[in-house]
């Protein structure tokens, strides 16, 4: 099992002067192994912020971002799962599933992160997984009218499994939704097959609502990781 934040257009402090409180008794270090960021971190401090919280950070820029270490897309692979990422301004029009998918073809992934739009997405598509984290600091954009609900996921990868929880500040209380993702059992047993190494990380505890059934709950404690190039 791979536990892996997923977390993008935090824009601090230029929209936004921090995260949720909630939010950030919520990433404690040391249980995460991977953070995947869609980009628009900003400054120098959130990034060292995400690195506190563990120590492998994988950032794509963000139309708002000048740091020229960061790449404008990357591949993660988590055998026999491969997440591509991107920003998302890349894509025309905005959002567009059909358009992120031609990328994610290309990119030949079977998950596809991407941000941009600060809403929350996760959602099958032709046989490929797309999720968008929405924006960890409830980001005004000019691509909606409102406020955007404050967000980030959580990707528990078992194999070809992919559980992603979705956490939400919603009226002030953090709230949690899953999503399960299975890559094709045939493509997967090929892999398998052909000698694809499967996933060494120790099981982990997993974030759940504190109540029961699906939906929405209060969060449990979770945890995150990352590493640095600033």
């Amino acid at each position: 099992m791979v536990l892996v934040l997923i977390i993008g257009d935090l824009h601090i402090p230029h929209r936004v002067h921090d995260l949720p409180a909630k939010f950030k008794k919520l990433l404690v270090p040391g249980k995460i192994q991977q953070i995947i960021c869609t980009g628009n971190v900003c400054d120098k401090e959130t990034y060292e912020y995400l690195r506190t919280v563990c120590p492998d950070v994988n950032v794509v820029r963000g139309d708002y971002d000048e740091n020229p270490a960061f790449p404008m897309s990357l591949t993660v692979t988590h055998s026999p799962i491969r997440i591509g990422v991107i920003h998302g301004h890349q894509c025309i029009p905005t959002g567009d599933l059909d358009s992120l998918n031609a990328i994610a073809r290309q990119m030949d992934v079977d998950v596809f992160v991407s941000g941009h739009t600060h809403k929350f997405q996760a959602i099958e598509h032709e046989n490929r997984f797309f999720v968008n984290p929405g924006s960890a600091t409830g980001a005004w954009t000019g691509l909606s009218n409102g406020d955007p609900t404050p967000s980030f996921a959580l990707m528990d990868i078992q194999g070809p499994i992919v559980v992603t929880y979705v956490y939400q500040q919603i009226d002030g209380e953090v709230r949690v939704e899953k999503v399960e993702y299975r890559k094709d059992a045939e493509v997967f047993a090929r892999a398998v097959a052909e000698g694809a190494p499967r996933s060494t990380v120790m099981p982990q505890s997993i974030p759940a609502p504190a109540s029961p059934g699906v939906g929405a709950g209060s969060a449990a404690a979770v945890a995150v990781g990352t590493q640095g190039v600033w």
